[in-house]
């Protein structure tokens, strides 16, 4: 018999929202009773119009939402918190400076240089913008405790893995075109405890060896899910050309599941003893079930099924009882039996998707980059129970202009807390 714990994180209140799924990083927000309609004159508390550029969803803990931004063109850094009852920002802390950010090239359409979440916990907030520092904040006070802007490597499209706070350590993923790791740090100091390389094979020598090529090709924006098996503690996280069994504790890489696809983007989810991946994109790209267990290359002895059509390139999936719900890319809404693989039905709820759906008093919310939320009813039918949508405009000349949700939400209470493209909404019932 398998259990599947949360370990990265300490008790949280039920107004609590600390990582981008949630508690239990996996979009499960209880018995939250959220409205089951809204519009921008309907059921919003308050909107708040978010400062620069950021694309990192909101974190929530004793009634503060944490979220970050950044100049477009990426040379400031900044973590915001914002009232969670009246909307307020509370603070605008610019972090980090860059003279020379990065170049995200074509990739700066879907991805900005604020776009990792925040992880908290009771009094202190870690913040993460890739290559360019990561660091600790009072969640009070506001003040620094401790930077750290010395671990590098080339995003070529942007930094876009988030942080996942687990026991003492925080863990923080660099999958970019030079270098491929995961490195620990002590979260109380910042120094590093562990670090490990990603062990696959690249075997891209038959492609173009430009850089901007081989960027592609070695590249992974997925977070990683901590969950405990067995009472053991297994951290899954997928980078290109294989998803990886670590010890979280350790660093220690436990077992490897090669694939041939890079930039995989969903994070894992968790089934019976089994993760849920995707690897990402090119022509063997798959969703796949793999087993945790095994050591080394467990390639062909774990994989439970894999898919090779019909499943999500950038929003995370969702497990409710033994069937996997996720929101592809374009127009559609699909079940799987999580057992087995097999479709179980695929809906079209239109719009394009890259936030994570979640889990409300027995309701599924996904929402589209077009600002529209489609709630369903779990369950061997497709069946819509709603449909809300939230004005994604503005000025042809701001250079924010941009889709609806690529943020995925948070829950508070009885309310979520919505980050479009330029502003912050808390939806709740009047």
């Amino acid at each position: 018999m398998f259990a599947i714990v949360a370990f990265s994180f300490p008790l949280f209140a039920a107004d609590d929202w600390p990582d981008f799924r949630g508690p239990g990083q996996n979009g499960h927000a209880g018995d939250a009773e959220l409205p089951s309609s809204w519009s921008e004159s309907e059921n919003v508390k308050w909107k708040t119009e978010m400062p620069l550029l950021g694309l990192s969803s909101p974190i929530v803990s004793d009634n503060q939402i944490w979220l970050t931004t950044a100049t477009v063109e990426g040379n400031d850094l900044y973590a915001l918190c914002v009232d969670a009852t009246t909307g307020e920002i509370i603070a605008n802390e610019k972090l980090f400076h860059s003279d020379d950010p990065q170049s995200m090239g074509n990739g700066a359409k879907d991805n900005s240089y604020a776009t990792p979440s925040a992880v908290i916990e009771p009094g202190r907030v870690y913040v993460h913008y890739g290559n360019v520092g990561t660091t600790c904040l009072d969640t009070v006070t506001r003040e620094v405790l401790w930077k750290r802007d010395d671990l590098k490597c080339w995003h070529y499209r942007g930094a876009s893995s988030s942080p996942v706070l687990f026991e003492n350590l925080l863990i923080l993923t660099f999958d970019g075109a030079d270098l491929q790791y995961l490195v620990a740090l002590d979260k109380q100091t910042g120094k590093t405890v562990w670090k490990t390389d990603r062990s696959a094979a690249w075997n891209d020598e038959h492609i173009d060896k430009q850089m901007v090529k081989d960027g592609d090709w070695r590249k992974a924006h997925s977070t990683p899910l901590i969950v405990s098996i067995d009472g053991k503690p297994v951290m899954c996280s997928t980078g290109a050309k294989a998803a990886y069994g670590y010890d979280p504790r350790t660093g220690k890489e436990l077992w490897r599941v090669e694939h041939e696809a890079y930039s995989a983007s969903p994070r894992p989810v968790y089934h019976d003893g089994s993760f849920i991946i995707v690897t990402g994109f090119s022509k063997g790209a798959e969703m796949m079930s793999v087993k945790s267990g095994g050591e080394g290359v467990v390639t062909d002895t774990h994989v439970n099924w894999k898919i090779d059509k019909s499943f999500p390139k950038y929003s995370s999936p969702i497990v409710v009882d033994d069937l996997i719900y996720f929101a592809m890319d374009d127009s559609f809404l699909v079940c799987l039996d999580a057992k087995t693989g097999e479709m179980v039905w695929k809906g079209r709820a239109g719009g394009k998707y890259r936030a994570c759906p979640i889990l409300a008093d027995g309701k599924l919310y996904f929402f589209s980059l077009e600002g529209k939320t489609t709630v369903i009813e779990p369950g061997r039918e497709f069946k819509v129970l709603a449909t809300n949508s939230l004005a994604t405009d503005a000025p042809l000349d701001d250079p924010r202009r941009g889709p609806g949700f690529m943020a995925s939400p948070a829950v508070v209470g009885n309310a979520m807390i919505l980050r479009t493209r330029h502003h912050l909404y808390r939806i709740e019932s009047e």
